[in-house]
């Protein structure tokens, strides 16, 4: 199964975010075809036919996306050199 890109999955949640807000301050008939745009493609990225579902979906994959980012970090803080493994002897 392919994973979306977290950066895109992020941009899409925040565009869905404030497309709600602008729709809430005033209802448009442009914003609400935005943000059914919005919706669709969220629902198809993270496979669901519902937005919640999609919302719920898309936040685990920023979660998880974010622990392995900050699990990567900290091996490299605990191995700066990256090569601990490897021989010193030529």
């Amino acid at each position: 199964m392919l994973v979306p890109d977290p950066k895109v999955v992020r941009k899409l949640l925040t565009r869905y975010a404030s497309l709600q807000i602008a729709q809430a301050e005033q209802e448009r008939e442009a914003t609400a075809r935005e943000l059914e745009d919005v919706s669709y493609t969220l629902c198809v990225m993270m496979g669901t036919n519902r937005i919640h579902d999609a919302i719920a979906k898309a936040d685990a994959l920023l979660l998880s996306a974010g622990r392995r980012t900050a699990d990567a970090a900290a091996g490299a803080a605990a191995d700066p050199g990256g090569d601990s493994d490897l021989s010193l002897a030529v």
